[in-house]
């Protein structure tokens, strides 16, 4: 553990006493757990970790644990876009965004003055005095990236991608089911929604598509960068 950690045990211990919070060694038994990883945690993550050390405890008293961290200002929970509350640490002085790849749910932290900067002066043209705020930026990781075939069935692209109609398989009947909803081969479109079952959404141009998961199969797209 490092000594910024030592510190805000030291910072909870003392919390703990001035509240009079009950069974103070688990809590700190979670904490514990909890600063000594580096990523974003489930309640449900971190009980498993404890577990794996020896520390069994309830998932409901690890998650009231973190939500008690995050009162007190030790955690700031986040909810990414599948809803998930995962916690991260909260170190005093410390403000980072996040990078989040829709494939493996990898979270990346990352700064930049600049942005820092340019949303103050954002704020501040408008009259708005900004006291906090969250970046979340979507998109796939360096490493999934390079996994990832060049050219794809449209079914598996996620929600945001920009890319090309390369390819219409299946035969004349959906050729000619696609043309008539204004979807050909070459034509850039933008998958709006993809909850990986039922219907996706698309743009083509100033177009909608709504498009079942058998036709999307059938329509195979590459990049359009």
């Amino acid at each position: 553990m490092t000594r910024l950690h030592e510190q805000e045990k030291d910072q909870f211990k003392k919390l703990f006493e001035e509240e009079r919070v009950e069974r103070p060694e688990d809590h700190l038994r979670v904490l514990e757990g909890f600063l000594s990883v580096e990523r974003h945690l489930t309640a449900e993550e971190l009980a498993q970790l404890l577990a794996e050390r020896g520390v069994r405890l309830p998932v409901d008293f690890v998650r009231e644990t973190l939500k008690l961290l995050s009162r007190w200002g030790f955690a700031r929970p986040g909810r990414f876009d599948n809803g998930v509350v995962r916690y991260e640490h909260r170190h005093l002085g410390d403000h980072h965004d996040h990078m989040v790849c829709l494939k493996c749910r990898r979270i990346l932290e990352f700064t930049d003055e600049r942005l820092e900067r340019r949303q103050v002066e954002v704020a501040s043209r408008h009259g708005f005095h900004l006291l906090r705020h969250r970046m979340e930026l979507y998109g796939l990781c360096a490493d999934c990236l390079r996994e990832r075939e060049k050219r794809l069935p449209l079914v598996n692209a996620k929600a945001g991608e920009r890319l090309r109609v390369s390819e219409i398989t299946g035969g004349t009947a959906v050729r000619v089911r696609l043309l008539a909803m204004g979807l050909r081969p070459g034509d850039r479109i933008e998958v709006l929604t993809n909850a990986g079952q039922g219907q996706m959404a698309v743009s083509a141009g100033e177009r909608r598509l709504v498009l079942g998961r058998g036709l999307a199969q059938k329509i195979l797209v590459e990049p359009a960068e």
